[in-house]
């Protein structure tokens, strides 16, 4: 089943142990290999992501897309990792990390 790439957006993300992440709000692609790299969520769940933060899944952690996405693969909880001498910007994204 092929599935256009707006059709991802506003659908639900599941965890594979059943929990919702959030919603897809947009479609990361590889413009040079023409493929789809990842999902981003800009709400996400405060119960997986700290501060709810928005988040991009690599795509490589999707499991299944049907009428919602589900991963194979997520962190137990997803933390702001703060780069030394830089603080994490409002809004800034972050990129999923096991805690």
């Amino acid at each position: 089943m092929l599935v256009e790439m707006t059709e991802l957006l506003g659908r639900q993300i599941y965890t594979p142990d059943g929990r919702l992440l959030g919603e897809v709000d947009n479609v990361i692609v590889d413009v040079d290999s023409s493929k789809v790299d990842g999902l981003y969520v800009d709400e996400t769940s405060p119960m997986l992501v700290e501060d709810s933060r928005p988040t991009s899944v690599p795509y490589r952690w999707v499991s299944a897309v049907n009428d919602v996405v589900l991963l194979k693969y997520f962190p137990k909880r997803v933390s702001v990792k703060k780069a030394a001498g830089r603080p994490a910007k409002e809004g800034e994204p972050v990129a999923p990390t096991a805690r």
